[in-house]
């Protein structure tokens, strides 16, 4: 297994135990694993990498209403979307350092 699916695995699995488990640097480990993961957003996956982020940011209390289990649900996606906002925000200023390069797009 490479290294970029052994940061999401990591990133996800924390979005799951931080929707249970209370901390206080939850969202601090969340935001730096979004940045690491981030880093290994090849260019073909960037789109699909920053809708993802603005769909689970917009929709992640849709389930809210399922019983008994809208509330882990809707706190699981809401830790994830920060994942993804973050590596979003890595993959946004790649993007721009890319072009302003010499000899880039």
């Amino acid at each position: 297994m490479s290294l970029d699916k052994i940061i999401w695995a990591v990133a996800f699995l924390a979005a799951i135990v931080f929707a249970f488990v209370s901390f206080d640097y939850a969202a601090l480990i969340l935001a730096v694993l979004g940045l690491a993961s981030g880093w290994f957003v090849k260019g073909d996956h960037r789109k699909s990498l920053l809708m993802g982020a603005i769909f689970l940011h917009v929709g992640h209390a849709a389930l809210g209403g399922v019983p008994a289990v809208g509330e882990y649900l809707t706190a699981i996606f809401a830790n994830y979307g920060a994942v993804l906002n973050a590596a979003g925000l890595l993959v946004i200023v790649m993007a721009t350092v890319e072009r302003l390069m010499p000899g880039g797009e």
